[in-house]
């Protein structure tokens, strides 16, 4: 798009990123159109690959979900037989998550927390008057998500590590005092 308005131009690029100017700050209803025209050139190389990587992320998913199947106050992604997902994120819920998150960083685990603010509760939604409480179990998830490194740049014994450092955590908390 090309304009000399300012504010137009603004409010264009706010919609074509979910409505956003800050991440995860959704003030309007947005979408997510921001490939360009750089972005495509290497998307198309990288496609060739995408197989390979989506069944890296696999198996990397594997492993998170064989080694951190037992772990109390942990809640997995759960997959239905049928499916085979991609893995784009490996999303997994604590109540204590910003505890675990740091802890996870002091042992050299960087992680993400996606979407922290539910939808009902962001900017673009307020002309619906939704509350606090309204969607429980969403404020919920916003609260307790936490995102492991996931991709195909991982190794399996990067997600053996990160499981050990997560299980290890949970050893720490539930040990008798």
């Amino acid at each position: 798009m090309v304009t000399n308005d300012e504010q137009l131009a603004e409010k264009v690029r706010t919609l074509r990123n979910y409505g956003s100017k800050v991440k995860y700050h959704n003030d309007i209803k947005g979408y997510n159109s921001r490939l360009d025209e750089m972005q495509a050139a290497f998307l198309r190389v990288k496609l060739q690959y995408v197989d390979e990587w989506n069944e890296r992320r696999r198996k990397i998913a594997f492993v998170y979900l064989e080694e951190l199947a037992n772990v109390n106050d942990l809640i997995l992604p759960c997959v239905p037989d049928w499916a085979s997902p991609i893995w784009h994120i490996f999303a997994i819920r604590h109540a204590q998550r910003d505890h675990l998150q740091q802890y996870l960083k002091s042992k050299g685990v960087e992680t993400l927390i996606h979407y922290p603010i539910p939808p009902h509760l962001s900017g673009a939604y307020q002309d619906q008057n939704f509350h606090d409480g309204q969607f429980p179990l969403a404020e919920e998830i916003a609260s307790s998500e936490l995102s492991l490194p996931m991709g195909p740049h991982l190794r399996i014994e990067d997600a053996l590590y990160i499981a050990g450092v997560i299980r290890s955590y949970n050893q720490a908390i539930h040990a008798p005092t």
